[in-house]
């Protein structure tokens, strides 16, 4: 970190934000976090838990003349998604992020920023420790594992809160309010197989695919951006088919709410094909290179020799698998027929490790319909159990049902227009945010989210705007100090 993020404007959300970010904070490793929390409300001589599941939650009475207002809760989730480029040397466990300023934006030096949610949880922290800031009674709710299975929304108890209204800070673009998002479930194919030894006369190839965009499996599902993962099987189905190629291993991806950025594979061939192989391969390469040279840049794919494996996949697994592989749904499922422009249903083939005999693939599929995400899901187990794979379904959470009518969705509406003299965009996302399950816990409760602009969130490419986390924090104090009466 430069001494400069402390020094940018709102300094009480940037400096609260250095000071988490030098704290790990990785999905379900989040016990330094967690003790950070629960330090920092201890400091302020406020009442705080935490709860059964993991969550924190700090309270703070209303300032002088705001006894009367709702109570609010303010909410945000711990974790981060942990993404480093392949070249960089990072330990999520051990090390804070390394941040610096670019212009109008706010960087990490080849891994994820955690702005996401850690601009929400800065901005919480900042309101709890300000003396001045007119409020009505606040309960702070920081949720742990959001990223990867949001099971701090789920494990949180009815009663434990008493707010009327939650205000969730996890939205990513600025002239956003939020009423609704999209449900999800995860869905993973395993399979064991036996290995034959590498037959005679081979030759052996290292596949690699490096350098797309990546991003938000949830937001950026709808931006075409290159998915490492169904590269690779483009180039071992077509190696396949036309000269008999065999897999050794395969490993693409990693976090199933990430594109894949990157994927590899060893194969063999028989030595008799080197020359056309190569010829094919290195074509193919060039039409995909071709194909995504707008929107995928830096896109580097490479087929070179390598040293010979002692096994590959027992061929009659390796068929039916790479056809599965190949035919597996990714990217947009359906469009939502009733708001325009929303992505209804997707898939992202997350991850797929194949080696030492057994193969995993991990699918996260998202729909604002649970009938859809039911759909979809179901196609995908039955594309994967065809090729002899164990599919289950894991981690299901609902969706979140837009509520037009919301009394603090008017109050939002009426300040962003007085604050900026142009309406915000009112919307529901393709990303999961925890209001839906929080919703099945308080379903009397008022929820709406917003945020400052982040983009890139789950890649190394994700940063922060300067100015927008300003226009942000002007939005959230005038919303808490406009909170209706009881």
């Amino acid at each position: 970190m430069t001494p400069e993020i402390l020094n940018l404007e709102p300094k009480p959300i940037w400096t609260h934000f250095a000071h988490l970010n030098a704290v790990p904070r990785p999905s379900k490793k989040e016990e330094q976090v967690k003790a950070f929390m629960k330090d920092f409300g201890a400091s302020l001589g406020l009442e705080t838990i935490e709860d059964d599941i993991g969550n924190i939650i700090i309270k703070k009475p209303a300032t002088s003349g705001m006894e009367d207002r709702k109570t609010v809760v303010l909410q945000s989730h711990l974790d981060m998604v942990h993404q480093k480029n392949a070249d960089t040397d990072f330990d999520f466990l051990t090390q804070g992020i390394q941040m610096y300023v670019d212009g109008d934006w706010v960087k990490a030096k080849g891994t994820t920023l955690g702005a996401d949610n850690g601009l929400g949880v800065a901005a919480i922290m900042a309101i709890l420790e300000s003396k001045t800031l007119p409020h009505p009674a606040l309960e702070a709710l920081f949720t742990i594992d959001e990223e990867t299975g949001m099971t701090g929304a789920m494990g949180l108890k009815p009663g434990v809160l008493l707010g009327d209204i939650l205000l969730n800070l996890d939205t990513e673009e600025d002239d956003e309010i939020g009423v609704g998002c999209a449900g999800g479930i995860d869905v993973t194919a395993t399979l064991s197989y036996f290995q034959d030894s590498v037959p005679q006369n081979s030759l052996a190839y290292g596949l690699t695919i490096k350098g797309l965009q990546g991003g938000h499996s949830g937001m950026d599902i709808h931006k075409g951006f290159g998915n490492a993962n169904k590269l690779m099987s483009r180039l071992l189905f077509d190696g396949f088919n036309r000269f008999g190629l065999r897999v050794s291993t395969i490993d693409g991806g990693s976090l199933r709410n990430a594109i894949p950025r990157e994927s590899s594979a060893v194969v063999v061939i028989d030595a008799v094909h080197q020359t056309a192989f190569e010829q094919a391969t290195n074509d193919l390469i060039l039409a995909i290179e071709k194909e995504f040279k707008t929107l995928e840049p830096e896109l580097i794919m490479a087929v070179n020799p390598t040293q010979l494996p002692k096994t590959v996949m027992a061929l009659e697994v390796q068929q039916p698998l790479l056809k599965a592989l190949y035919v597996a749904h990714n990217g947009v499922y359906r469009m939502s027929p009733d708001i325009e422009g929303l992505v209804e249903t997707s898939n992202n083939v997350a991850r797929v490790l194949i080696q030492d005999g057994q193969v995993t693939v991990g699918c996260l599929t998202r729909s604002s319909v649970e009938s859809s995400k039911w759909d979809l899901a179901q196609a995908l187990k039955a594309t994967f159990e065809l090729a002899g794979a164990r599919v289950e379904f894991s981690g299901d959470y609902p969706g979140w049902t837009p509520n037009m009518d919301s009394s603090i969705l008017n109050v939002l509406t009426r300040l962003y227009v007085q604050l900026n003299g142009t309406p915000p965009h009112v919307a529901a996302c393709h990303a999961g945010l925890e209001c839906g399950i929080l919703g099945t816990h308080y379903p009397n409760m008022e929820m709406i989210s917003f945020g400052p602009n982040i983009k890139g969130a789950h890649s190394p490419d994700e940063r922060a705007q300067i100015s927008s986390v300003q226009k942000f924090w002007t939005f959230l104090k005038a919303i808490l100090a406009d909170i209706p009466k009881r």
